[in-house]
């Protein structure tokens, strides 16, 4: 057997159906649309969820709970690894020397420092909030945390 010889299997690859070809087609008049109503019409369909102008269920249902994600803080994190990365022994680390080097981009409403990684720089870190980990840390390499 060779690759010309291959044939599909049968039924694999069906013929579409010809409709609005004239009524000794069997498709012809209605175009196997059925008689008047939305779906007979062009750019027929409903969108997903529509009830035929039914009250939809995701209004008949009742609202509940309270979702506090508009009104939360955008906290940015950075980690005391990427410090030792970042910075110089005895630097002064704040939200300004965060965002020259890279470490927070985004609009934030305050930066938290986490303590994953090590850290080996003596640093001052002002104007964020730290971890129990990361205060240790910091502490520990002789750095100093600034309210």
């Amino acid at each position: 057997m060779q690759l010309q010889d291959t044939q599909n299997r049968p039924g694999a690859r069906k013929r579409r159906k010809r409709i609005g070809c004239g009524e000794s087609s069997g498709h012809g008049k209605t175009s196997c649309k059925g008689n008047k109503g939305q779906m007979a019409r062009s750019g027929r369909g409903i969108r997903p969820g529509f009830e035929g102008g039914q009250m939809p269920m995701h209004r008949r249902l009742p609202k509940k709970g309270f979702n506090n994600r508009a009104f939360q803080d955008a906290i940015e994190v950075v980690n005391v690894g990427e410090l030792n990365n970042a910075f110089e022994d005895g630097a002064t680390v704040d939200e300004a020397s965060l965002r020259t080097v890279g470490l927070v981009s985004r609009n934030c409403d305050e930066i938290k420092i986490l303590g994953t990684g090590e850290l080996t720089r003596k640093l001052t870190i002002q104007g964020a909030k730290v971890s129990a980990t990361a205060r240790e840390k910091i502490e520990k390499a002789g750095g100093s945390i600034a309210a």
